[in-house]
């Protein structure tokens, strides 16, 4: 055994990690049954006090007895992803908040989405998605013509593999066959000459399939709707990455489950690595846990680059 000085801001829990003891009522009782009597563990640690630590023998014996809350089946699921005659529609609000130190700016998008599963080709599933209702808080030019020029793409096709991970976006052969007449009347509805620049590389993304499935990717419904949720648990976690803000920066996430005491819906808990100082990511997500589908989705992440810090918050919730 080994003398640990308790540093502040540790728990039992945070120690028995980093010892890679699995669970941490074993720490308790070792410490007490071998400490002072003045030194006993009754709650909390104390800051400064002695920790008693049991070596790796005695780490191995207790880790074999697989009695850790984070060994139970239903903190470590196979989340399934089944699709088959899905189709909902879904609220989205998505507010953005940018601050130099200065000033601080912020907008709120809102719209909604129809998500309709197609059908299942070999290893592939086939989504139908419909963007419409925007409101933009500021209601400027730049942001009807990017809502209008979005509503004049529907639908919008994804292509998964049988985990739900996002592998290709794309549209239908008739929106293409007809973009020329698209842009047309999106010139019509915007006449100035902010909106031709706008609208021409507009054309460029559409036209150009692998680019357009590249830029769909990033946006912000279709990659967090089907993030990497169903990658294997072990020991009550699972790991993702997730790319956030304009900038779309990998961000590391952790992922549990919020309580093995579910029945039809599993509420999955992410956060970031505390240590990233320059980033943070906390989310919810609600599934069915029969299909794995996504049903309620909220997000907070903040960013700060060069001196500006960037918040979002967002939001899925059902309609119907």
């Amino acid at each position: 055994m080994t003398i640990h000085f308790i540093l502040s801001g540790e728990t039992l829990e945070s120690i028995s990690e980093e010892i890679h003891l699995e669970n941490p009522k074993y720490l308790k009782e070792f410490h007490n049954a071998h400490c002072a009597r003045e030194d006993m563990i009754h709650e909390a640690l104390v800051p400064g006090k002695k920790l008693v630590v049991p070596d790796l023998g005695r780490i191995r014996e207790y880790n074999s007895r697989n009695d850790a809350a984070f060994k139970h089946p239903k903190l470590n699921p196979d989340i399934p992803f089944r699709p088959e005659n899905f189709s909902r529609i879904f609220s989205v609000v998505n507010k953005e908040t940018e601050d130099n130190g200065l000033e601080e700016n912020s907008n709120t998008l809102t719209y909604t989405v129809s998500l309709k599963w197609l059908k299942t080709e070999g290893n592939y599933h086939f989504f139908q998605i419909f963007k419409n209702n925007f409101s933009e808080g500021n209601g400027s030019m730049v942001a009807d013509l990017a809502a209008e020029s979005i509503r004049s793409l529907n639908p919008v096709e994804v292509k998964t593999d049988l985990k739900g991970n996002i592998l290709q976006v794309s549209l239908p052969e008739e929106t293409l066959r007809d973009f020329r007449k698209i842009k047309e009347r999106l010139t019509d509805f915007f006449p100035d000459h902010y909106a031709k620049t706008y609208l021409d590389q507009f054309e460029t993304a559409v036209l150009n399939q692998r680019l357009f499935s590249s830029r769909m990717k990033e946006d912000v419904f279709i990659k967090t709707y089907f993030a990497a949720l169903r990658n294997r648990f072990e020991n009550g976690k699972s790991f993702l990455k997730q790319s956030v803000g304009e900038e779309n920066i990998h961000i590391d996430i952790r992922q549990q489950v919020e309580s093995p005491d579910y029945d039809r819906e599993i509420v999955l808990i992410q956060d970031s690595d505390p240590a990233e100082t320059d980033k943070s990511f906390n989310g919810k997500y609600r599934l069915d846990s029969h299909s794995g589908m996504v049903n309620e989705i909220e997000i907070r992440y903040a960013i700060s680059l060069f001196g500006v810090k960037n918040n979002s918050f967002f939001t899925l919730k059902m309609l119907s």
